[in-house]
This record gives structure tokens, C-alpha cells and sequence, in this order.
């Protein structure tokens, strides 16, 4: 029983060290998928781009290996979409972008694997126009992100993650992304 414990203790001491991150900035870009559509009330029949890929850049710093910040900016490009209104066909152009910043927590599974989740606030942006409709909003909501990470070497990693970028907007990007970025760490 005491060699099993000693082992685990061991075990436990060694998987620590090889896990440790190092602390220090990091920059990153992505690419950010969201969803299109457009679900305007009171319309017989919407249709619009369907999921599309924009760009996201990031920069953060890690304290340790379990906590660390990060502020982002995604671009959510411009998208068409089309609805009839009491009998009149009609299209417009949405656009969209959000910037966040978020507090980082991260657990290490091995060297290198870890998962991740953030937590913060996003400034969603969003306009949409057209012959009947048009709009800004600006609006400043909740931002979470969940994650995994590989870690290639100490500097260079990929990750994919779940972000959500606050409420859903019924013109323009949805709010739930699926992100995949590369990060450089100094």
C-alpha cells in the first residue's frame, strides 16, 4: 500500500512539472464560423448565406498554467439575406463584428493537451439595411468560450473552442461560433 501511494505521489510530482505552461503573452488568429440566417418576425419565408468563415485575431497573457486573460476581435463579414413580407419579396445586407475580453482557465491533460474555458464580455456590433429594414445595434453582453488546445512545442499551439458572443441577433451572425486558431506565445 505504501509503494502505491509513494507511486502516485511520484506520478502526480512528475505530470505536474512536464504540464507546466510558461507564463508570458500570446497572439493568435482564427478562423470563426457562425451561422447566417435570418429569422425576422412576421415574415412568410427568410433565407440568407447559411454558415460562414471570417477571421478572428486575439492576445492575452497566461499568469500560470491554469489562469490567464485574453482580449479578441472577430470579424463577422457581411452576409445577403432574402424574406417575403405580405406578399413582397424584399433583401438586405447584415454586418457584424464583436470584441471581448475574458478571464482563462486551463487544465492540463497531458503535455500537450489541455482544455480551456473563458468567461467575460463581448461589444457585439451589428447593422442591417435594406428597402424596408435597417438598423445599428451595439450592445455589450456576456462572452463565454470552451475549448481544447495542442501544444505543438512551449511557443506554438492549435486550439478549437465553442464561443458564444451573447444573445442571438435575428439579422446577421448568430451567436454561437465555432473557432479554430493557431497561438504564438513569447
Amino acid at each position: 500500500m505504501k509503494k502505491l501511494i509513494f507511486a502516485l505521489i511520484a506520478a502526480t510530482a512528475a505530470i505536474g512539472s512536464a504540464q507546466a505552461a510558461q507564463p508570458g503573452p500570446y497572439v493568435g488568429v482564427g478562423i470563426a464560423n457562425a451561422d447566417h440566417s435570418a429569422s425576422i418576425p412576421g415574415t412568410t419565408s427568410s433565407s440568407s448565406d447559411g454558415y460562414k468563415t471570417s477571421g478572428k485575431i486575439f492576445g492575452g497573457y497566461e499568469f500560470d498554467q491554469t489562469f490567464g486573460v485574453e482580449v479578441g476581435y472577430t470579424d463577422f463579414r457581411s452576409s445577403d439575406y432574402n424574406y417575403t413580407l405580405n406578399g413582397i419579396n424584399r433583401t438586405g445586407t447584415s454586418d457584424g463584428k464583436s470584441y471581448y475580453v475574458a478571464g482563462k482557465a486551463s487544465a492540463p491533460i497531458n503535455e500537450q493537451f489541455s482544455v480551456f474555458g473563458k468567461l467575460g464580455a463581448a461589444q457585439n456590433k451589428r447593422n442591417y439595411s435594406d428597402s424596408l429594414l435597417s438598423g445599428d445595434t451595439s450592445k455589450t453582453e456576456l462572452y463565454a468560450g470552451v475549448g481544447a488546445q495542442y501544444n505543438f512545442n512551449p511557443k506554438v499551439a492549435v486550439s478549437l473552442e465553442y464561443e458564444r458572443y451573447g444573445k442571438n441577433q435575428d439579422i446577421g451572425a448568430k451567436s454561437d461560433v465555432i473557432t479554430l486558431a493557431a497561438k504564438y506565445s513569447f
